[in-house]
C-alpha cells in the first residue's frame, strides 16, 4: 500500500475498528479482561513437580504439560527464559526432571539433547538457588547445597540488615513458607521414585562448593562467609525458638492467604505454602491447605492437546489497559460514555483496596490505602503501576461517581513515592542493594527500587489530574528521570521489554507533565527511537537486552514494541513524523482479518536474566491504542497527546 494515502485513506479506520471489535469479543460479561500469562518452563515444570512431592498426580494433566514442556524446548537441547532465548540450565534442569517425572524415557532423543546441553554447562550442580533447593526437596542433593535461610528472620527487629520489609513483596511471599521448609527439611513422597542424578557433572556428595561465585563485589565474598559460619551454627539453634518461629511464619502466611487467589497471588509463594501446610501435617481437607492447593490449580491452563501453568492472573493490568485501547478508539474528548469502557471502569472500581492496610504501610503508616493489586484479588499487596493506569482510565472516563476513587489513588501513590523521586512497583525506597548480594539472591531479584517506567506511570496519571498542589512531587519526579537517561536516549524498562517500553512510558509522562518537546531529554529519547525503527517500518527488542545485548533491537519487529515506539513519538509531539507513519502502516499490513495480531516472541520481564513474561494482550491492546491515537491527532486540531498514557 501507498504509504501516503493509505494513511489518509478509510484503511487505517478499518484496521481501527477490525481490531476495536477484536478486543471487545474478549471481554467479559462482568466487564473485564484477562489474558494469558505466560512464562518460561519453569513454573509448569515446578507444578509438576509439586504434583509428585505431594503424591497427588493428575494422570490425565501431567502428559499435557508434557506436550508444552517438549514443544517449548530449544534448538540448543534446553529451555530458554522466552521466546528464542539461549540455552538457561536452571529452567533446562526443572524441565527435564519434570518429563522425567511424567514419564519421558531418558534416552529419548529430546531426553539426550537436554542431558548433554546441562552437563556440557557445568551440571545441575550449577543451577540456581531455588533451583537446587527443588533439588534437595527430592533428595537430589544434600541440604547444604542450599545456602542458610534460618526461620528465625521472622524474629529479626526492623533495624537489623536483613529483615523481610527490606526485600520485595513478591521476595517476601515466596520466602516465608520457604523458611519453615529449610528448617524442616522434608523430602518429597515422589511414588514413582524420579530422580535426576545423571544430570550432575559430579556426584552431589562429592561437592564442597555449592555456595560460590562469580561475585559482582565484596558484599558477596563477606555473605559467602557469613553462610559458611551459619552452614555449622544452624544445626544448634534452640529448638523451642525454632518452633515458635516456625508458628510465626504460618501466622503471617494465615493473615496473607488471600483465599482462592493464594498467597501473594503469585506461583512460587503459593507453592511454597502448599508444601509448608503439608510439612506440618495439616490434612489435604483443612480449610487453609485445601484453599491452598485451590490457588495453585487455578492457575493451571488446559488446552486441547496441552497445558502449562501461568505464573499469577492479570485481570486489573489487562482491564486497565484494554479499557485504555478502547477509549482511545472512541475518538477525542473526556466522558467518552461507551458502553465497554464504562463497564470496565464499574469493574475495576469494585476492586479498589480501601480497608486493608498492608506490607507497605509498615514503611509508609501514615497514608490510607487506595491502590488496586495486579491480580484478581491481592489486597495486601496493591501497586503503584496498576493503581496509575487505572485511576488514569477513571479520570479519562469522567464518570463523576469515580472521582473519590481517582482521589485514594493519588493520596496513596503520592505517598508511595521514594526518597530520590521514584516509585517502585510494591514498596517504597526497597533499595538494600547490599542484599542483592547474600548466597539466597544469586537470582540479583531480591528488591522492589524505584524505576524509570513506574515513575513515569506515576508522573503521567498525577499530571494528568493537574492538581497544582502535586507540582513538586511531579519535579522531584521529572528530575529523577531526567539523571535516570541513559547515555544514548533511552530509559531501561524494569517491567517491559525493554528500552522501548521505558522509554515510551516516560516519554508519555514527560508530555503529560508539560515538558517541552524541544528539552534535550526528549530529543535525545527521539532520535534513539527514530533511529531504531527496523526497515520494515516497525521496531523490535530482544529480551537479550536485559542481559548486555544492544537495546532496542530484534530480528524482527513487534506489534506491541512498535506500537510503545509510536506512542512515544508522537507523546513527545512527532505525530507528524515519518517514521511514525511508517509504524502505523507496518501495524496496518501485518494485522489479521480478524483484527488481531501474532506475537510470539516475550514482550515483559519479571525478573531480568532470571524470568520473562509473554503478556497474550499486549498484542491486542498497544497496537490498536498507538492507532487509534494517530488517527485522532491527525483529524484534531491539535498534535498534542492529552493524555497522560
Amino acid at each position: 500500500m501507498n504509504l501516503d494515502t493509505a494513511l489518509a485513506s478509510d484503511d487505517l479506520e478499518a484496521a481501527i475498528d477490525r481490531a476495536e471489535q477484536a478486543l471487545r469479543g474478549h471481554q467479559q460479561p462482568d466487564g473485564h479482561w484477562v489474558f494469558e500469562l505466560e512464562a518460561d518452563a519453569t513454573i509448569p515444570a515446578e507444578y509438576v513437580l509439586l504434583e509428585h512431592y505431594l503424591d497427588r498426580i493428575d494422570n490425565e494433566l501431567q502428559p499435557k504439560i508434557g506436550v508444552y514442556l517438549r514443544r517449548i524446548q530449544g534448538e540448543h537441547g534446553g529451555w530458554p527464559l522466552y521466546h528464542g532465548g539461549a540455552f538457561n540450565l536452571s529452567a533446562s534442569v526443572k524441565a527435564y526432571f519434570a518429563l522425567k517425572a511424567i514419564g519421558d524415557d531418558p534416552a529419548a532423543p529430546h531426553m539426550a539433547r537436554a542431558r548433554k546441553a546441562i552437563l556440557s554447562a557445568g551440571g545441575a550442580e550449577r543451577a540456581n538457588v531455588f533451583t537446587r533447593i527443588q533439588l534437595a526437596l527430592f533428595g537430589e542433593v544434600p541440604w547444604r547445597a542450599v545456602p542458610v535461610m534460618p526461620v528465625e528472620i521472622m524474629g529479626l527487629p526492623k533495624w537489623f540488615p536483613f529483615h523481610l520489609l527490606k526485600i520485595s513483596y513478591w521476595s517476601r511471599t515466596v520466602v516465608v513458607p520457604l523458611l519453615v521448609l529449610m528448617a524442616l527439611k522434608p523430602q518429597a513422597r515422589n511414588p514413582r521414585g524420579a530422580t535426576v542424578r545423571e544430570l550432575f557433572a559430579t556426584p552431589p556428595d562429592l561437592i564442597t562448593d555449592w555456595i560460590r561465585g562469580p561475585y559482582r563485589n565484596g558484599w558477596g565474598r563477606f555473605f559467602k562467609t557469613v553462610d559458611a559460619v551459619m552452614q555449622k551454627a544452624e544445626p544448634r539453634f534452640s529448638k523451642e525458638r525454632r518452633q515458635k518461629h516456625i508458628e510465626e511464619a504460618v501466622r503471617w502466611v494465615g493473615e496473607r492467604l488471600n483465599g482462592e487467589d493464594g498467597l501473594g497471588a503469585i506461583y512460587p509463594a503459593m507453592a511454597n505454602s502448599v508444601m509448608m501446610y503439608d510439612v506440618l501435617g495439616y490434612s489435604p481437607d483443612h480449610p487453609q491447605a485445601a484453599i491452598a492447593w485451590q490457588s495453585v490449580r487455578n492457575l493451571v491452563t488446559v488446552k486441547d492437546e496441552e497445558a502449562y501453568c501461568q505464573p499469577c492472573f492479570s485481570p486489573i493490568w489487562d482491564t486497565g489497559l484494554a479499557g485504555h485501547a478502547m477509549a482511545e478508539a472512541q475518538g477525542p474528548g473526556p466522558g467518552l460514555g461507551v458502553a465497554d469502557v464504562e463497564r470496565a471502569a464499574a469493574w475495576l472500581v469494585e476492586r479498589q483496596i480501601t480497608e486493608v492496610r498492608g506490607d507497605w504501610a509498615e514503611i509508609k503508616p501514615d497514608i490510607p490505602p487506595g491502590g488496586w493489586a495486579f491480580q484478581f484479588n491481592n489486597d495486601h499487596y496493591p501497586d503503584v503501576d496498576d493503581t496509575a493506569v487505572v485511576a488514569m482510565l477513571l479520570h479519562r472516563n469522567g464518570d463523576p461517581a469515580h472521582a473519590d476513587a481517582v482521589e485514594r489513588a493519588r493520596h496513596w501513590i503520592i505517598g508511595m513515592q521514594s526518597r530520590n523521586g521514584g516509585w517502585g512497583a510494591f514498596d517504597a525506597d526497597n533499595n538494600h542493594e547490599y542484599l542483592n548480594h547474600i548466597p539466597f539472591a544469586d537470582h540479583g531479584a531480591l528488591l522492589d527500587p524505584p524505576t524509570a517506567d513506574v515513575t513515569a506511570r506515576c508522573v503521567s496519571f498525577l499530571a494528568q489530574l493537574g492538581h497544582v498542589e502535586d507540582a513538586p512531587v511531579i519535579a522531584r519526579a521529572i528530575a529523577y528521570l531526567r539523571q535516570d537517561q541513559e547515555a544514548e536516549g533511552c530509559w531501561f524498562g524494569r517491567w517491559g521489554t525493554n528500552y522501548i517500553y521505558g522509554t515510551w512510558s516516560v516519554l508519555c509522562a514527560l508530555n503529560a507533565a508539560a515538558v517541552s518537546p524541544d528539552d534535550p531529554m526528549v530529543r535525545r529519547a527521539v532520535d534513539w527511537l527514530v533511529e531504531k525503527q527496523r526497515p520494515e517500518g516497525g521496531w523490535g527488542e530482544d529480551c537479550a537486552s536485559y542481559e548486555g545485548a544492544p537495546p532496542g533491537e530484534y530480528t524482527e519487529s513487534l506489534p506491541s514494541q512498535t506500537a510503545w515506539a509510536i506512542l512515544g513519538l508522537m507523546a513527545a509531539g512527532e505525530a507528524d513524523h515519518a517514521a511514525v507513519m511508517r509504524g502505523v502502516a507496518w501495524l496496518a499490513s501485518q494485522q489479521k482479518v480478524d483484527g488481531e495480531w501474532e506475537e510470539m516472541p516475550y514482550n515483559a520481564v519479571g525478573f531480568p536474566r532470571v524470568f520473562y513474561l509473554r503478556y497474550h494482550g499486549y498484542r491486542l491492546f498497544f497496537p490498536l491504542m498507538a492507532m487509534a491515537r494517530f488517527r485522532n491527532l491527525r483529524q484534531g486540531n491539535s498534535r498534542t497527546v492529552a493524555w497522560g498514557f
